[in-house]
């Protein structure tokens, strides 16, 4: 393991002080919609449910907003600072990702609601080189291999939290500098790629403006932040390996060269190859869903 107002504009700032948390209300009824923006996925505005900043809604009049800074469900027609219009790209997703929420749900149909699509490009913007460098074929390649490897870390995005309690205290590291200061058991894996350990806690929360240090529970508690501290890892650690995933996804290394940045050193070489097996067969499920090939080297 690695080692988610207006009545005033007065109303409207007290409003924004009081809202915390993630509400799991059910989107309501698809509104019609035709031209090019019904091939947008994205969720129906559903007023009261919290919104991460950078999340896209469908609202009751058809159009695309997306949430210029977090929110708790204002209307995205009055609360102008809070949402803008948003466009859909020729990708048919308004986040632009190469993954549809139709693919999404069905790569993963047996998810924990928790991992939701909307947390998901909610948190792109974090690292926008993700899955948007190099042609087509790579690109989805790129998201195919990192959602199969959080589909491995997760049971199919179904665990939120490391499933074995023992290994909770040996996650903290006293010789770093900052300690542990939620807890010594604080520090296990969470999150789509189980981010663990208090020293990779403080590099993800340092990387996002997030103190995870102090607080790792955001990881378990917001589908926005779990998916970036995922994408953080991603994108800007080699872990066991040589090179982070991203790059080795951009540059033809392969998928096999992604599970070794993961977890090679104890699945790499012959080590663990049922485990290695798992990644690759869900790489390859998620390539064809995507409609691509999966390249070569998809072993470590």
């Amino acid at each position: 393991m690695r080692q988610r107002i207006l009545a005033s504009l007065t109303a409207l700032a007290a409003a924004v002080a009081l809202s915390v948390g993630v509400s799991t209300t059910s989107s309501a009824a698809p509104v019609e919609q035709s031209g090019p923006s019904a091939a947008c996925s994205a969720p129906n505005w559903v007023a009261g449910q919290w919104y991460d900043a950078g999340a896209i809604v469908r609202y009751t009049n058809g159009g695309f907003y997306r949430a210029e800074h977090a929110n708790p469900g204002y209307d995205p027609v009055i609360s102008h600072w809070y949402w803008k219009p948003h466009s859909c790209d020729g990708g048919g997703t308004p986040s632009g990702f190469v993954v549809s929420e139709a693919q999404f749900n069905q790569m993963f149909p047996g998810r924990n609601p928790f991992y939701t699509y909307q947390g998901l490009t909610a948190a792109l913007s974090a690292y926008p080189g993700f899955a948007t460098t190099g042609g087509d074929t790579v690109k989805k390649q790129e998201a195919a291999a990192f959602l199969a490897n959080a589909n491995h870390e997760t049971g199919g995005l179904v665990h939120i939290v490391e499933q074995n309690t023992a290994n909770y205290p040996h996650y903290c590291d006293r010789n770093q500098p900052y300690g542990c200061p939620a807890g010594q058991a604080a520090y296990y894996g969470r999150g789509p790629i189980q981010l663990s350990w208090n020293f990779n806690y403080k590099a993800a929360g340092d990387a996002l403006g997030l103190n995870l240090l102090g607080d790792p529970w955001q990881v378990q508690n917001n589908a926005s932040v779990a998916w970036k501290t995922a994408l953080w890892y991603w994108n800007t650690q080699s872990g066991p390996g040589t090179m982070t995933p991203h790059n080795a996804m951009i540059n033809g290394r392969g998928f096999g060269e992604t599970i070794r940045s993961i977890n090679g050193s104890l699945e790499c070489g012959g080590k663990n190859p049922a485990q290695v097996e798992s990644r690759v067969n869900a790489y390859r499920n998620f390539t064809r869903i995507l409609g691509v090939d999966p390249g070569a080297n998809l072993y470590c």
